[in-house]
């Protein structure tokens, strides 16, 4: 008999062609999630009247807002680009509506932002109609960009699953849940640093929780596809990632009587978010890579069709009927 054959792939080449996304991205993916959770952030501040964290969240929210914009033109090559994308709206593309979403939460997060500023205008003039104009429209518009900031800090997970790199498409379940936790944390690491409170070490916990509840799924409940998150420099980077967020969360809730404490905590979350997000990206990037992680699960969705006639196929992404 002909012995059965095993896994090969035509000369090692990959079958999927790996990203030509640069780093670049996975920066644009942490401030991205900084700029949502911070919008968060500081609409909690003004809900509970807490201004310093108010005004926290908004710098932060600014900050990595333009750190957002600068990485992903640089990464499109050519400004003009960014602008091209605005011309058409196309709800089935998450990069079209990502792009839309990013515009939105930053004209809102701008407005609020500005806000802050109203009180050191002129009393006269349009400046000074400014001055007393500014404040109740920033109020709305920090409400405004929390509304949106949900949609920004989870459309990247849903445009690196729409892809068809192996270990970002199979995941697509768990990865949007894995990138709002971070978004959260990154947030809370925010507020610990600023202004340490109620608000923050919640927003920490919650964050850090639904992060880590994702990221163990992701991680574990993929079969192959899984793989590339605990092996090699992906894993190292998730394993680090994830110390930092338990270091962090439990920092908040422990560090409410001392500001150093929290800072470190705020500062645990927020290397931690980074690292979560290089290491989706350089676990799917490995999963492009190896012929393996395209193929065997190929395989065995063709086995299981072909083990029960008559009934529909699995699904390409879960391997589920």
């Amino acid at each position: 008999m002909v012995p059965r054959a095993d896994f090969q792939s035509y000369y090692g080449r990959p079958i999927v062609r790996p990203p030509v996304w640069t780093h670049d991205i996975a920066i644009y993916l942490f401030t991205g999630g900084l700029a949502a959770g911070s919008a968060l952030l500081a609409a909690g501040g003004q809900a509970t009247g807490d201004v310093v964290l108010r005004r926290a969240g908004r710098a932060a929210t600014m900050g990595a807002l333009g750190a957002s914009a600068f990485f992903l033109i640089k990464d499109l090559g050519r400004p003009e680009r960014f602008h091209h994308m605005l011309r058409v709206a196309k709800p089935t593309s998450p990069m079209s509506m990502g792009t839309w979403l990013l515009s939105f939460f930053g004209g809102a997060a701008g407005v609020a932002a500005a806000a802050e500023v109203a009180p050191l205008l002129p009393e006269r003039g349009v400046l000074g109609l400014a001055r007393r104009v500014l404040p109740p429209v920033g109020a709305a518009a920090g409400y405004g960009a929390a509304a949106l900031a949900p949609g920004l800090a989870t459309y990247t997970a849903v445009l690196f699953a729409d892809t068809a790199v192996p270990s970002w498409n199979a995941v697509y379940p768990d990865l949007p849940f894995m990138f709002a936790g971070s978004a959260l944390a990154s947030g809370a690491g925010v507020g610990l640093i600023a202004a340490p409170g109620k608000p923050a070490r919640r927003m920490a916990v919650a964050g850090a929780a639904v992060e880590l509840a994702a990221g163990h799924r992701v991680e574990n409940n993929y079969g192959l596809l899984s793989e590339p998150y605990h092996h090699g420099r992906p894993g190292k980077l998730l394993r680090l990632a994830r110390a930092l967020t338990v270091a962090g969360a439990v920092g908040a809730v422990v560090g409410r009587r001392s500001r150093v404490v929290s800072a470190l905590a705020g500062v645990s979350l927020l290397a931690g978010s980074a690292l979560t997000r290089f290491g989706v990206f350089e676990a799917g990037v490995e999963s492009a890579k190896d012929p393996r992680y395209t193929v065997v699960p190929q395989r065995e969705r063709l086995n299981s069709r072909a083990a029960t006639p008559g009934e529909p196929g699995p699904s390409p992404r879960t391997g589920k009927s």
